[in-house]
């Protein structure tokens, strides 16, 4: 890439995100778009800004001045912990770039190493970038010294804030468990690989002896798994006839205003999607539908309760410590029968895991470990081809007839600037989905669970396929001629100097990302569009207006390791190109700044996991830097400096940094420590609706007395709170 391809890059993309900016503060002044831009606030019973008279710009005063508390009471815990991961990374690079852009760049720019070779940190087409970067320093230079020393700035950096964040977190989880609303999963834990039921007993009665034998004083009642595929099924068909009535009620109710006073009853056909059979009335031919199927359910209801029980339940106790540490503690000798840990929130459980005996677990997460191994391996073979196809002088060899457009000054300038990173970022945004359904193929009970896992796969499948395929990726398809033609040597020094080598495609990643991808989630250009299509041609009832502009989460599952991948590249550049630290500030600092507004106005949590998803992020961040170090030993040998191997204590300080921490904060947040929940609350539990809390939708029923609902569980969990 020349520099008037990175200039073209660069600006385009600050134009766009200026744009986008401006159209955010006028539309979301406008009335009728209250809902896409303060959907939080809607909700929390809270009145939007009053329209027409709002400063456009006020949004970045009250980001900037909103406290930690006012994150944790529109947003919630997790989304808090977010925001220390993203201030602590913005520290590490705000400090890291004020030591090393005033030490490094006048020690590369005052040598002339790129006068004399080629293998320069852009490949010799970006002197202007080379001449600022290590790619300038001659092998075997004193100089080097100075990119020694900066190596070791990053990391004593790093390991402060990183130390200073963890102790804080842990605090604010300790807070959070201990503030006063009630949380009905302290109450309980989830019992798995209950043994085979003994002759005479009832699963009820083998789970309720077995727990009020060790807990005689505070167990209280317990809940059984059942197997609820049918009743689901049916519940699902039912409330899907019931919105359906309201749907046509509302169009009827609508046509006595604009037609006949008496109305236009709508209709429907009863076959495949509405499309053909019988034409029928349609608010009595789901009428009908309702009255067919409630007695079903019900009837179906009964046969789960009774008949379809499984092995695993719910206990509950009248004490958060009994269930706190009955969540710690091992029941039987036998390491694989009444398995106990803590239970997630009602709405996180994922019902159909549970039952899901331990060593098919264990072999479960080897496989799913096994398919997304093999996963990256196959998609490094696209991924490296996007790194070399998309290069316009791989275009022009393989695709010789695009010549003449190609060769055009400015497609050229536009396609260099954006090409690449348009179609690795495209690429990427297949993997979310089938990484979710793996995570959860593994047996795991929680949503929240399910997210840190699957967000686990994807980082590891960024730094292996973005980071490391495009880099050695591009690498090898541009010079395979020459690996054959030399010797196996050759290879080692040529992914050495790859890195480098592609610095200035990750500089203007990074930039697409932040400039143009903040952009986006600040103006809300896509869910404005769909919710106005949506509320003019689809939304008849308040329900599926709802709906429509609903905005669900944060996605910590993605947006989390989008953000390490970034954090890996600033990383690893950050001494071999100092210019990517303002880069990488900027993405961090304008991410707190525009989430920040999105955290209090606009997404509502789906969960709430008091900080789990904190140690996920620690670990990577440390891997980062450790991939890092690695590096920087790798690239100190290829430019033959004597004294490379002084990294290596570095590599093991932060093996050392991270078993330390581990072993201080971790159980805390894998285990609720004793102390918090000793603590007593104002407000005695109603262990009655605890216990209803966690009944599924599709198996309440007011008709149903109370004891046979205690044998009750399902696949799906109620979405809020009776408590």
């Amino acid at each position: 890439m020349d520099f008037s391809s990175f200039l073209t890059s660069l600006v385009t993309s600050f134009l766009i995100f200026v744009v986008l900016m401006l159209l955010f503060a006028w539309l979301s002044r406008k009335e009728g778009n209250s809902v896409v831009y303060y959907p939080n606030r809607i909700l929390k019973g809270l009145d939007p800004p009053v329209s027409g008279t709002r400063n456009p710009f006020a949004w970045i005063q009250e980001a900037m001045s909103s406290t930690e508390q006012d994150v944790i009471s529109l947003s919630g815990f997790d989304t808090a912990v977010y925001f220390v991961f993203l201030s602590t990374v913005f520290g590490i690079l705000v400090l890291s770039g004020v030591v090393l852009l005033a030490l490094l760049l006048p020690v590369a720019v005052t040598d002339n190493n790129v006068k004399v070779t080629a293998a320069t940190t852009s490949n010799g087409t970006f002197n202007e970038f080379d001449k600022l970067s290590i790619g300038n320093v001659k092998e075997k230079s004193p100089r080097l010294w100075a990119f020694m020393i900066a190596t070791y700035w990053v990391s004593f950096v790093t390991y402060y804030l990183l130390w200073k964040a963890y102790t804080h977190v842990s605090k604010l989880r300790a807070d959070a468990l201990m503030s006063p609303p009630l949380k009905p999963e302290q109450y309980a834990v989830i019992v798995r690989d209950i043994p085979p039921v003994p002759e005479g007993l009832t699963r009820k009665e083998q789970v309720d002896s077995y727990f009020k034998a060790i807990y005689p004083d505070t167990f209280y009642r317990s809940m059984v798994v059942t197997d609820n595929k049918v009743v689901n099924k049916i519940w699902k068909e039912l409330e899907g006839y019931k919105k359906k009535l309201a749907r046509a009620e509302a169009i009827y109710a609508q046509s006595k205003t604009t037609g006949k006073p008496g109305g236009v009853r709508p209709t429907n056909k009863t076959g495949f999607l509405g499309l053909f059979g019988k034409k029928v009335d349609s608010i009595e031919y789901y009428n009908e539908k309702i009255n067919e199927l409630i007695p079903k359910l019900e009837s179906e209801q009964k046969v789960t309760l009774r008949e379809k029980q499984q092995a695993a339940a719910l206990v509950f106790f009248t004490s958060r410590v009994t269930a706190a540490s009955a969540a710690q503690t091992l029941h039987a000798q036998i390491v694989n029968d009444w398995t106990v840990v803590d239970a997630p929130e009602p709405r996180q459980i994922l019902w159909a895991n549970l039952p899901i005996k331990f060593f098919q677990r264990q072999v479960r997460q080897y496989v799913v470990y096994a398919i997304v191994a093999l996963t990256i391996v196959f998609y490094m073979i696209p991924i490296g081809l996007i790194s070399a196809f998309t290069t316009l002088e791989q275009l022009k060899k393989l695709l010789p007839f695009l010549k003449p457009v190609v060769n055009i000054a400015a497609i050229k300038t536009v396609l260099e600037a954006y090409l690449p990173q348009i179609a690795l970022i495209v690429f990427l945004a297949l993997l979310p989905k089938l990484l979710l359904f793996l995570s959860k193929a593994e047996g795991i009970p929680s949503l929240s669970h399910v997210v840190r896992a699957s967000s686990g796969k994807y980082f590891y499948f960024t730094v292996l396929n973005v980071f490391i395929g495009v880099t050695v990726g591009g690498t090898l398809f541009s010079t395979f001629k020459t690996i054959q033609k030399n010797p196996p040597s050759y290879i080692i020094t040529l992914l050495a100097n790859s890195l480098p080598g592609n610095a200035t495609f990750f500089l203007t990643f990074v930039a697409l990302k932040f400039f143009v991808g903040y952009g986006l989630e600040l103006s809300r250009i896509v869910p404005l569009i769909i919710y106005h299509l949506k509320r003019k041609y689809l939304c008849k009832t308040e329900a599926e207006l709802k709906a429509a502009w609903f905005p669900g989460e944060l996605g910590y599952g993605t947006r989390v390791p989008g953000d390490m991948l970034i954090v890996t590249i600033v990383l690893c550049y950050s001494v071999i190109a100092p210019l990517i630290l303002p880069f990488g500030a900027a993405y961090f600092g304008l991410g707190w700044l525009i989430l920040r507004n999105q955290a209090l106005k606009v997404y509502v949590p789906a969960y709430e996991s008091y900080g789990k998803m904190w140690p996920h992020m620690f670990i990577r961040i440390l891997a980062a830097l450790i991939l890092y170090q690695v590096t920087m030993l790798g690239y100190f040998g290829v430019k033959k400096f004597y004294y490379a191997p002084f990294v290596i204590p570095l590599i093991i300080l932060s093996f050392i940094f991270g078993f330390v921490c581990s072993k201080k904060f971790y159980r805390s947040f894998h285990d609720t420590a004793l102390e918090v929940v000793c603590r007593e609350l104002k407000e005695v539990p109603n262990m009655e609706l605890v216990f209803r809390s966690f009944i599924p939708q599709s198996l309440g029923s007011e008709k149903f007395d109370d004891d046979q609902f205690e044998d009750a569980l399902s696949q799906v969990s109620r979405t809020t709170s009776l408590v």
